[in-house]
């Protein structure tokens, strides 16, 4: 098992002044599973971090990752099928490619939990694996 972060929570555990901070942080530092990022996960991150914080961040973030605090889960071609079909079948919920790209990833891994700010998108999201998921902090 693994908890899988979407990226509200990654995000979050680095902004001292995000409203989800401590919840995300303690979430993130107390987690006795492999922390797995979906690749797709980190460029949203970048985003972010260059938007509202400062370089520095990221590269403590890749620290953390070379250090192995997060393992980075890449998709497999069979993971952008289920990409290309979430985002067809929920086109009119706004449900773009990083979400369908942290579900397959859920999916694959077969996890009931996902770590996620995004309770819109998620709580829309209907997995294969089981009837919903358990979205964390919570």
């Amino acid at each position: 098992m693994a908890l899988i972060l979407d990226t509200g929570p990654l995000y979050a555990s680095l902004d001292r002044r995000d409203a989800d901070y401590l919840a995300c942080r303690r979430l993130i530092e107390t987690c006795d599973e492999p922390l797995v990022i979906p690749a797709p996960v980190l460029v949203e991150v970048d985003y972010w971090i260059h938007a509202r914080l400062h370089p520095g961040v990221l590269v403590a973030l890749l620290d953390d990752i070379r250090a192995g605090a997060y393992l980075i889960e890449e998709l497999l071609l069979s993971d952008y099928d289920r990409v290309r079909s979430l985002c067809d079948r929920y086109d009119d919920a706004d449900v773009g490619f990083v979400d369908a790209a942290v579900l397959a990833v859920v999916e694959r891994l077969n996890e009931p939990k996902l770590a996620t700010l995004d309770h819109r998108h998620f709580g829309t999201l209907r997995p294969r694996h089981v009837d919903a998921l358990r979205l964390l902090p919570g």
